[in-house]
């Protein structure tokens, strides 16, 4: 335990530097437009960082973040390890003064020393992709590139946009690209509630154990254990299709219904019971130190023989669950029945007693469905939307347009697109910390699955990085204030805009984007609008050889630091 508290304690410390790292991603156009003094930027910018608290409900990033590593490779050492490197580079490029990528650093870390752990075990045959998640690394990379191009492209847009000399165009171009991201956005939430829909019915676990039974059976057919556990995957995907569809077609109505109604609905079309008991069990193992258990037996081969035991009988909790929710038993009965398959440790008995009264199936599927509601970001940017359009309108129709107007209402919009931005990175990089802190509790046992992470994790990971991005970061700040290429405010606010929507789509993909890669190709975007030699490209280009050094030397010291600290341990 004393190690979770000190990963905790480090992955915080991370989040707090995070902040004043990269404070200069959210202040730096502000500060360098004189729009704000630095003072009042950096407290502008965490007030908005903490806000995103409220903004963020599913956590799509932290969640991936935590799935970087192979469950089997994830220990208390190798989170350490990872978060001691990603410390040490994050440092070391704030003091030079390199806008390199905070999250980045982090998840090369992890996985550098995830690899290092796995070889230490298996050798240096094994494969790198039963490590890390292929995918998710691909698509880390993929976005060091993607990420700054698709700000340049979103900067360079509103800024053609905003220039425009009819007022009228402008605001229906304004009104035709508002409602074409509400349509992807709207999207984004479909497929993010079925996915967790599928999780909840755990429709997703049957469909991998029925490919995995599936890839075995096709590699050796006569082998009658194999067919039998494909089998078996295959009943169990078959069982649970027909509540999945029905489901899913009520879940696809969300807008109309709601949370509430659908779990009603389904409730009353026993659309749950398949699941109740299933779901009940796990919480009820898990709070018997199941999830303790099988952290242990990852590197104690006793525990391994003992955890194979518990994994088998406490899957046989089920039936007196069953019966329980059936009213055929009363808890107490219920609690012996469970005892008598797998014993219940006393210290345990009266927390797992209080899950079994206080277990409800429908508020549990409320819960799950309403993290995917991402209307709060949709109504944020149809209300921004509408917030530019009436200010254009006001300063270019209702009073005579002025070159002091004008200048001023970009410097008050700034003020506004310095916030959205911030929102953004505040909810992008404070979910990277939340993943890894997910990750430490699910190795050491404390939770079973992200979806289970305390209420403090999340406050306490906003508010480390409002606390940094307060703390502030100079360096930075000149360079991508000022030495990329000067910024005015109206292009200030186009930067900033472009950043936030970058980091709002991305977060909603799931996808761990570095919000340094985000901002410059934000301001580079603006700069290569009025000419391309107004960027300064050898700052560019050497900022592009941080990035790209970034994940690898991460890896590489948190490597290093797996070897020293197995050392002591």
């Amino acid at each position: 335990m004393t190690l979770v508290i000190v990963i905790v304690a480090l992955a915080l410390i991370f989040d707090y530097i995070n902040g004043f790292h990269d404070a200069a991603n959210s202040i730096a156009t502000v500060v360098s437009t004189k729009v704000l003094t630095p003072f009042q930027a950096v407290v502008w910018a965490a007030i908005f960082n903490v806000a995103a608290y409220f903004i963020f409900s599913d956590h799509a990033v932290a969640n991936t973040i935590s799935k970087t590593v192979n469950k089997e490779f994830i220990t208390l050492p190798v989170i350490l390890s990872g978060l001691i490197a990603a410390i040490f580079w994050n440092l070391l490029t704030w003091w030079y003064g390199i806008p390199s990528s905070s999250s980045h650093t982090l998840i090369g870390g992890f996985a550098g020393a995830a690899i290092a752990h796995a070889i230490s075990i298996k050798g240096v045959g094994i494969s790198w992709g039963k490590i890390v998640e292929g995918s998710i690394i691909l698509k880390t990379v993929l976005f060091i590139f993607l990420a700054p191009l698709i700000g340049m492209g979103i900067s360079i847009f509103i800024t053609i946009v905003t220039i425009m000399r009819n007022v009228w165009a402008r605001i229906g171009i304004i009104a035709v690209a508002t409602f074409l991201t509400v349509i992807l956005f709207d999207r984004f939430e479909e497929s993010k509630m079925d996915e967790n829909l599928q999780k909840f019915l755990k429709y997703d676990k049957y469909k991998t154990e029925v490919t995995t039974a599936n890839a075995k059976l096709k590699a050796d057919k006569n082998n009658a254990a194999v067919l039998m556990e494909y089998e078996t995957a295959k009943e169990k995907l078959d069982k649970a299709t027909p509540n999945y569809k029905k489901l899913a077609a009520l879940v696809n109505n969300f807008d109309n219904l709601g949370a509430a109604k659908i779990a009603a609905q389904a409730t009353e079309q026993g659309l749950l019971k398949d699941i109740e008991a299933s779901r009940l069990k796990d919480d009820i193992r898990n709070a018997n130190d199941y999830l303790i258990l099988e952290a242990e037996a990852t590197a104690d081969s006793s525990k391994k023989a003992a955890f194979a035991v518990a994994k088998v009988e406490t899957e046989k909790y089920k039936e007196p669950l069953k019966k329980y929710f059936k009213k055929e038993i009363l808890i107490d009965s219920a609690l012996t029945a469970l005892n008598s398959i797998y014993p219940i440790k006393e210290a345990n008995r009266k927390k797992i007693k209080d899950k079994i009264e206080k277990f409800n199936i429908e508020k549990a599927l409320v819960k799950d469905i309403d993290k995917a509601d991402n209307s709060g970001i949709v109504w944020g940017i149809i209300a921004s939307s509408l917030l530019f359009c009436l200010v254009y309108l006001y300063v270019e129709k209702i009073k005579t347009p002025t070159a002091y107007k004008v200048a001023t209402m970009f410097k008050r919009l700034q003020l506004f697109s310095s916030a959205a931005f911030s929102i953004g990175h505040g909810g992008n990089d404070a979910q990277k910390v939340m993943g890894i802190i997910g990750a430490a509790l699910i190795a050491n046992g404390n939770i079973q699955n992200f979806s289970d992470l305390p209420a403090w994790v999340p406050i306490a990971c906003y508010v480390a990085i409002g606390l940094g991005t307060m703390s502030g970061g100079w360096k930075i700040v000149k360079t991508m204030g000022t030495k990329i290429t000067k910024v005015t405010p109206l292009e200030g606010v186009a930067a900033e805009t472009a950043g936030a929507f970058t980091l709002f789509f991305t977060g909603q993909m799931g996808i761990p984007v570095s919000t340094t890669h985000t901002i410059t190709g934000s301001i580079i975007g603006v700069g290569a609008t009025k000419r391309l030699s107004a960027v300064r490209w050898g700052v560019t280009v050497n900022l592009l050889w941080a990035w790209i050094l970034t994940i690898p030397v991460s890896g590489l010291l948190a490597a290093l630091t797996y070897y020293v600290v197995s050392m002591f341990s």
